[in-house]
């Protein structure tokens, strides 16, 4: 593991798997989630494919900088900037940029404002920057248990694991059985890593102003999206927006697929990536 200064001192944890001979892929997690989110399957398969991968930890999740909950002292242009930041201190002068959720949001903010550090993009269970879309929201019975986030006992490890559970259960479609053994056992990586999983739940909270102008529209490189069709966080009008304003986006939708990345889908994911990859000029 590579810890990388950013902005504010923030300290970012990082690890890099494959060698560079088809490039670099720079993989960016949702928000409250750190690297181990991504499966191992995915990265694997990515670096198979002859790229260097390389995985961090937002701030306030696992080894990266953590505050206090509700200690917020970056926003929402310094994560973005930490993307520009872990290149540079890997050396890369032009990469792929994969993002998941916010992760997705951050890298088009890069994509847009740093076209010459960006050679494509892949943008997984995302919304448009800077683009309206009719979709249905954040699913209410989610909505309710993030509601309940402040009478969590964050010190009790029991409380914190069921919270954890059930918002990925929540998240979940319907394509497959909801995988409570896997589910689990990341959590607990996840807890292994982290002073405070409470704090990850600062980037809900995230604020900063950035330029009204910039839009998905206006990227200009190849892009995959890549959505599940029952995504209760993100509506899948979001996926629809993106690939149509993009020209020669590819999208793909994965049927009874959630705001989740499932082991059965990594395969085609990961094919599609690597195809997206090869686009580049």
């Amino acid at each position: 593991m590579r810890m990388i200064a950013s902005s504010g001192g923030a300290q970012l944890a990082s690890v890099a798997e494959g060698e560079r001979l088809e490039g670099t892929i720079l993989l960016v997690m949702g928000a409250t989630a750190s690297m181990v989110w991504w499966p191992q399957s995915l990265v694997q398969a990515l670096a198979g494919a002859g790229f260097q991968v390389i995985r961090f930890d937002h701030r306030d999740t696992g080894a990266s900088t953590t505050n206090p909950p509700g200690d917020i002292r970056y926003t929402i242009q310094e994560l973005a900037d930490d993307l520009v930041a872990i290149l540079d201190a890997y050396g890369v002068r032009r990469a792929h940029l994969v993002g998941m959720s916010l992760g997705g949001y951050l890298a088009q903010i890069v994509a847009l404002q740093h076209p010459e550090r960006v050679a494509t993009l892949a943008l997984l269970s995302a919304e448009p920057l800077g683009m309206n879309y009719q979709g249905e929201g954040i699913a209410p019975a989610l909505l309710e248990h993030f509601g309940t986030f402040g009478s969590v006992d964050w010190s009790d490890a029991a409380a914190v694991r069921r919270f954890m559970l059930r918002d990925a259960e929540l998240c979940a479609g319907t394509a497959v059985p909801f995988d409570t053994d896997a589910a689990s056992a990341r959590i607990e990586q996840e807890l292994s890593r982290t002073q405070s999983m409470a704090s990850a739940f600062n980037h809900g909270s995230v604020g900063g102003e950035l330029d009204p102008g910039l839009s998905a529209a206006d990227l200009r490189l190849p892009l995959l999206v890549v959505h599940g069709s029952q995504d209760p966080v993100i509506s899948l009008a979001a996926a629809r927006t993106s690939a149509a304003a993009v020209p020669g986006a590819e999208l793909i939708i994965l049927p009874e697929r959630g705001h989740e990345l499932l082991e059965m889908d990594m395969p085609e994911i990961a094919a599609a990536v690597v195809r997206n990859c090869a686009r580049a000029s």
